[in-house]
């Protein structure tokens, strides 16, 4: 199976997609994309091009995505928070051509890109596309999804048809169904609402709730108003419409999930508290289509992600490879069919993320108990998830790096209640200079999206280093804590 011929499951008359008080049957979802796929098509879009999409959560979203799968063609879903820079950056590398967008994009530097109105795009009427030849398979990528790296530049892992389709499969431990209503609030840019939101709702033939921009009140109306039977979040939605909602508002809901970051127990206590349900709880990350580990559905455990999934294999290695025993934490081995094929145009990071046997090293650290749950306990890389959106802190010190008077810069990872994470910056001037955290922060609000943005800005003496000189981030981060908790 392809990934545009998910939507095949659905029957024809069923309710597709609701978005903005329009209906979208699954015979209409079927129109709608075909007018997509010609228009592209037209304009010459072949099999192995790359399109970008930088949008809002929307039907035409839809359209655009299983309309440029249909032709062969490659997806580049941008996050559409990122600053015009950061988009431009993945637009070249990934030499996309063609970008359809939901408001026009102003780049410093010239590119060669011709941007399309995503919401009008299918209005012209264009000539039959061709049907994809028959030896073109599900091997063949279907996406390039961009997730920052930790020297600076973005990096696109390339997931097949084969990769998303299998991942969707996995998700049948959500037991979504044909009379489920399932609430689409994470981004479909990212691969965690794309393939366990989107695909997954298609693939089971039930009806996808389209929330365009996230708040609070407008979610909790939504899911009380549509009878919504599936909420897939983030902790800090859960956080936030848990302190708002009604136990009655809910009730209409079987299943809630959380993904994107750790799910602190508190959220989860408050939670149960008053709506009376449990939250599962998965893992995963973009080069795994995402998901690796995921709780069935009735079968939480606290403080779990859950299983792992069927055809899937993992290990959990030591710092010399070798596996650790039963409840023994180690770095996360991931192979499977959602494995990704590589990194675009990018041999070395393959090389360095996938190993001659086909392992994923996701540098991530778990352990699993005597049932089979698996838990993510720490991260080997300085990754810092703020609201699921992944920050690295090499990408905000370049930016820093660059403001007049820096002379050393160091970005860490600091909790947050609302957010599970945000970034800290600490910073050392150059001799004789003054650096305004304000003006600092002025800065990397022009360069970098604004969820990358620190909260929290400490000017220091002198970085601490480690006796190869390299700068002692874990000293910066004690100190830190020791200076907070003096001043509590």
């Amino acid at each position: 199976m392809l990934v545009h011929e998910i939507i095949n499951n659905g029957r024809k008359a069923d309710i597709a997609i609701v978005d903005e008080g329009r209906q979208i049957t699954y015979s209409q979802l079927k129109q709608g994309i075909k007018k997509y796929r010609n228009r592209l098509y037209e304009l010459g879009i072949r099999q192995g091009d790359r399109v970008g999409i930088f949008s809002r959560n929307s039907t035409e979203f839809i359209y655009t995505y299983f309309a440029i799968s249909s032709l062969g063609a490659i997806n580049v879903p941008i996050n559409f928070q990122l600053s015009t820079r950061e988009t431009a950056y993945i637009l070249q590398d990934a030499g996309v051509e063609h970008l359809l967008t939901y408001e026009p994009l102003t780049f410093e530097e010239k590119i060669s890109v011709t941007q399309h109105d995503i919401a009008t795009f299918g209005d012209k009427i264009s000539p039959e596309a061709p049907e994809l030849p028959e030896d073109f398979n599900d091997n063949e990528p279907c996406v390039i999804i961009y997730t920052s790296g930790t020297t600076g530049n973005p990096k696109g892992a390339m997931l097949s048809h084969k990769n998303l389709v299998c991942n969707t499969r996995q998700c049948e431990v959500f037991k979504c169904h044909d009379k489920c209503k399932v609430l689409c609030v994470l981004p479909m840019y990212h691969c965690f609402g794309w393939t366990c939101v989107v695909l997954n709702t298609f693939y089971r033939g039930a009806e996808l709730d389209v929330m365009r921009v996230f708040k609070p009140k407008d979610m909790i109306d939504m899911v009380r108003e549509q009878r919504i039977t599936d909420i897939i979040a983030v902790p800090s939605i859960f956080k936030l419409v848990t302190a708002l909602a009604k136990p009655e508002d809910f009730k209409s809901v079987r299943f809630f999930m959380s993904g994107g970051t750790t799910l602190p127990d508190k959220i989860v206590d408050e939670f149960k508290k008053k709506f009376g349900a449990p939250i599962a709880e998965g893992y995963g990350l973009s080069e795994a289509s995402p998901a690796v580990f995921l709780t069935t559905h009735g079968e939480e455990r606290q403080g779990s992600c859950g299983k792992l999934l069927k055809g899937t294999e993992v290990r959990l290695v030591d710092e010399d490879g070798l596996d650790v025993a039963q409840g023994e934490v180690g770095e996360v081995l991931v192979r499977g069919g959602q494995v990704m094929l590589g990194y675009w145009n990018n041999p070395k990071a393959t090389a360095e993320a996938l190993d001659a046997e086909g392992w994923l090293h996701t540098g991530d650290v778990g352990k699993v108990d005597a049932d089979g749950y698996y838990y993510i306990v720490n991260r080997i890389k300085e990754m810092i998830i703020s609201m699921g959106e992944n920050i690295y802190p090499r990408e905000v010190e370049e930016v820093v790096y660059k403001f007049a008077g820096i002379k050393d810069a160091a970005v860490l990872g600091v909790d947050d209640k609302l957010r599970g994470q945000v970034g800290a910056c600490f910073y050392e001037v150059q001799d004789g200079a003054t650096v305004d955290p304000r003006e600092l922060k002025k800065f990397l609000q022009k360069n970098l999206a604004l969820y990358k943005i620190p909260r929290e800005f400490k000017q220091i003496p002198e970085m601490p280093r480690t006796s190869t000189g390299k700068i002692f981030k874990r000293k910066i981060l004690e100190d830190y804590l020791a200076a907070k908790e003096g001043s509590a």
